[in-house]
């Protein structure tokens, strides 16, 4: 029995999955809300699928790429659940599980808002295989005129010209992906990929005497 959720994006998304499929799902968007929404979120589809805690095998969880405080929700809670519990936890870059649900046939990008007026992108082959990144940087930046997906590609439609959905990475798609080894497994550690806004302050400066 796999619980599987991701929250570095505005989409906090749980899903619970069996040997064979989701028993349950559930999606809010809030940017704001992550620390919020997630508990209530498991223990919803948990009720849904008729699944205690205990009856957990594994945890899996969105590493992103994405901001900092949005992310370390999802991280603290994937890790201190599967070590209440005893079960293994297991990383996976947000990224992917976005390409996972595009079918375009064709190299594409996939990309989500970092802030900053900055996105996390990676680009993927036409088998949905990671070719490059995940990176972080400006829109206008990256040299790509292809394919987009993602609300980070949405966001800046002036530069991804053909910018589509789906906007956010969907936990049950997290569950496929892991429940049937399509995925690359990554340690349940942050992919921040630059410094957080909040950073201890310096040594203070010495004062000499006029």
């Amino acid at each position: 029995m796999l619980l599987a959720f991701d929250t570095a994006t505005p989409a906090v998304t749980v899903a619970v999955r069996d040997d064979h499929r989701v028993r349950a799902e559930r999606a809010v968007v809030d940017a704001r809300r992550h620390g919020e929404l997630l508990g209530p979120g498991i223990g919803q589809v948990l009720a849904e699928a008729g699944v205690s805690p205990s009856d957990l095998t594994k945890i899996a969880v969105g590493v992103g790429p994405g901001p900092f405080t949005g992310l370390r929700v999802g991280l603290v809670t994937a890790r201190a659940m599967a070590d209440a519990l005893g079960i293994p936890v297991v990383g996976v870059c947000t990224l992917d599980v976005l390409a996972a649900d595009v079918v375009c046939g064709a190299p594409f990008l996939v990309a989500t808002d970092a802030r900053r007026r900055e996105v996390y992108w990676a680009t993927y082959d036409e088998k949905g295989l990671r070719t490059d990144g995940p990176h972080v940087g400006r829109p206008a930046e990256l040299v790509w005129s292809g394919l987009a997906f993602g609300a980070g590609a949405l966001q800046y439609h002036d530069v991804f010209k053909s910018a589509h959905g789906p906007h956010f990475p969907s936990a049950a798609t997290l569950c496929a992906l892991v429940a049937e080894g399509r995925v690359t497994i990554l340690e349940p550690q942050p992919l921040y990929l630059r410094r957080p806004d909040a950073v201890e302050p310096g040594a203070r400066k010495a004062v000499t005497p006029a």
